[in-house]
């Protein structure tokens, strides 16, 4: 069959869907099977998206997918709408870039009350590379980032997004991934009166991540930051790394702690932060000593 015949197929598949949907609304659905009629339609709807996708229109594979998915949530099955809201993201990345969030924020919100962290997590990653993606084409054509606002993707909803994602990255242990974001916006905030505080917060995260790989790379990319930002210098977040380098070089734990401690008592860790640190501190303890402590 060519992709014409099976677009024709996939459209009629979506209107006996439909009609299989409405006939579930019938007043007398409760006694002769609405149910069936919605998971008569799911599967249609998914078959038509399949056929679509074989015929590469994306758009109709998007949208074929997304009403499987909110049929599948009526049925109350989780598990199946999550997965048809990600199949339709992939579909929409071909053709609407914004419409593969909407689907994969869906899906992820799905499988966060689900407590499935570690997919939400991996879902994160795929909108931030869309939204890397689409803001290289932007900025080919827009030279100014405030001309971004009011695009569907502009620059301060990508950035928030990116460091979500770089923040999960690192909790992967995809730490290449999360120092190109933390760099990457960090660069981008340096130089704007408005959010150059904020530019410290990212290169000391992105060290921290050069950190647990490796100790050389942290020292080099310590200096690399304090060059191209020399606000970064006077820091206490510079000032702690230089600290844990050191502690780290001669291998004394109780320096370690005792630097972690006293940044801590002025600002409060959290979580992600203390999770990387300890990741550094058990480098120095040696492998299988436990999770040690920072306080």
């Amino acid at each position: 069959m060519d992709s014409a015949g099976k677009e024709r197929e996939a459209v009629q598949l979506m209107a006996e869907a439909e009609k299989r949907v409405k006939a579930s609304h019938s007043f007398l659905r409760g006694l002769f099977g609405g149910n069936t009629r919605i998971e008569e339609a799911c599967e249609m709807y998914t078959r038509a998206a399949n056929m679509f996708k074989m015929a590469k229109n994306w758009s109709a594979a998007g949208n074929a997918f997304c009403q499987a998915a909110k049929l599948h949530m009526q049925l109350q099955s989780k598990h199946d709408s999550a997965t048809s809201f990600v199949d339709a993201g992939n579909a929409y990345k071909k053709a609407d870039p914004q419409e593969a969030i909407n689907c994969l924020n869906a899906a992820i919100d799905i499988y966060t009350d689900m407590g499935r962290f570690t997919i939400a997590a991996k879902h994160h990653i795929t909108i931030a590379e869309i939204y890397e993606t689409e803001l290289v084409d932007i900025e080919k054509d827009i030279v100014s980032s405030t001309s971004l606002r009011g695009s569907p993707l502009d620059s301060s909803s990508a950035n928030k997004c990116l460091l979500k994602v770089a923040a999960y990255a690192a909790q992967l242990e995809q730490y290449q991934k999360a120092i190109e974001i933390y760099e990457q916006v960090g660069t981008n905030t340096m130089d704007n009166p408005l959010l150059k505080y904020s530019a410290k917060d990212y290169f000391f995260k992105a060290a921290l991540c050069h950190f647990i790989v490796d100790e050389l790379n942290a020292k080099l990319a310590l200096e690399k930051y304090e060059e191209m930002f020399p606000a970064f210098t006077d820091s206490r977040e510079c000032k702690l790394l230089k600290k844990l380098l050191e502690a780290h070089e001669e291998q004394n734990s109780e320096a370690y702690t005792e630097a972690v401690k006293e940044f801590d008592s002025i600002s409060r860790l959290d979580q992600w932060l203390t999770t990387m640190l300890l990741r550094i501190k058990k480098s120095i303890q040696g492998d299988g000593e436990g999770d040690g402590d920072l306080k």
